[in-house]
């Protein structure tokens, strides 16, 4: 794979919520892992140089939310390529949240575990564009055992979808099987507000508390969300994670915002795009939510860029998210788009515009030389 060094780089941001901002303008990989970040780090022995142009380097944006079904089709608006399509608006990598828009989805214990299992090794071997997918999310159904998530385990998978999809809703149901789900390493994601698709229901604060998710879907409602009373309650009286999504309500995306401003609690929040979904399919989602939270939910920009990174990847388990040396080198090089009034990436978020994305790299190999659905960057990153 080789080394690939980029420079000139004007403003860096690591992905931690904690220290958004490196100070360094050089990025050198080898064999597809950051090895070094630094300033004016040396070209030797490297293969590709990546010049910046003085333009803004992010990790890769991770889609906390995205109901896949198997290889880059979506059955629920009839769409091809759409995960192809998020590629070129910075997203590297999306996490199933369940493949339930699969037609004929078995609802019995042993067939939600056969297509978890067979979603989880499908996406393994198949990276549409390059994008990676984390798939096959479990969806909860009654008959599950321990060692059913055992074996699953062992099989990869790494994700239980959305509690609340499935027929297993109430926390009395759930908690075991939650149990068993962090006790095999896997990352368990819960609906939260107002019903979806058909079969889905309402779900409670309280009933989420219960159950005890590592991740509280769309609290800003998917699309239909909790009230403002039941937010607060979430942010304020739990640990939990809890996920902002395009799909959701645009009104409590600013509620929610202002209370993680009030909680001081933006470690906690992660961004999904929530699609394919009623709403449609848009593959600037999470630009879109990073430009919505930034620009009128008072969320500094390079926060925002971190909650849709490594907040995710944390969560997750990823090996990808930030910017340090041995993460896989999953990056974005944007800038302000042309005609916008931000100088660079960063103020074009705060200002509500989609930044122009450049270039995107996974695990150190140039998968986007310029964007086909960004508008075009002020600058881009030349080879």
């Amino acid at each position: 794979m080789g080394k690939m060094l980029i420079r000139n780089i004007g403003t860096l941001v690591s992905g931690d919520v904690s220290d958004p901002i490196l100070d360094a303008d050089s990025i050198l990989v080898s064999d597809g892992i950051i090895g070094a970040v630094g300033s004016d780090l040396s070209a030797e022995g490297v293969d590709i140089i990546i010049d910046a142009q003085g333009t803004t380097v992010t990790p890769g944006l991770i889609d906390s939310h995205c109901h896949v079904v198997i290889g880059d089709f979506t059955p629920r608006q009839r769409m091809l390529d759409f995960l192809d399509s998020e590629l070129h608006g910075g997203v590297t990598q999306v996490i199933s949240a369940g493949e339930v828009h699969l037609p004929g989805r078995p609802k019995d214990a042993a067939g939600v575990k056969a297509l978890a299992i067979l979603a989880a090794k499908a996406f393994d071997n198949f990276r549409p564009g390059g994008i990676k997918v984390r798939g096959g999310a479990l969806i909860l159904e009654p008959g599950l055992t321990e060692e059913d998530f055992a074996e699953m385990a062992r099989e990869g998978v790494k994700t239980v979808g959305e509690i609340g999809l499935g027929k297993v809703k109430k926390p009395e149901d759930a908690a075991p099987m939650v149990a068993w789900a962090k006790k095999y390493g896997m990352t368990v994601m819960m609906h939260t507000g107002g019903t979806s698709i058909p079969g889905s229901s309402v779900v409670t604060a309280d009933q989420v508390i219960a159950t005890n998710p590592d991740v509280v879907s769309h609290l800003n409602g998917g699309p239909t969300s909790v009230s403002p009373e039941e937010a607060r309650k979430i942010v304020m009286e739990t640990d939990l994670v809890y996920e902002i999504s395009h799909c959701g309500n645009p009104k409590m995306i600013l509620e929610v915002c202002r209370l993680t401003r009030e909680k001081n609690a933006y470690h906690r929040v992660v961004i999904g795009n929530d699609h394919p979904s009623g709403t449609g399919v848009v593959p600037l989602g999470i630009l879109r939510v990073l430009n919505m939270i930034a620009s009128i939910g008072e969320i500094p920009p390079e926060i925002a860029v971190c909650m849709a990174s490594g907040n995710t990847a944390r969560v997750h388990k990823l090996d990808s998210g930030f910017i340090e040396p041995g993460k896989a080198a999953d990056l974005v090089i944007m800038d302000a788009p042309m005609g916008s009034v931000g100088d660079d990436a960063l103020a074009a978020l705060a200002a509500g515009d989609i930044p122009g994305v450049s270039k995107v790299i996974v695990d150190g190999e140039i998968k986007v030389q310029k964007s086909r659905n960004t508008p075009p960057p002020k600058r881009a990153a030349t080879l």
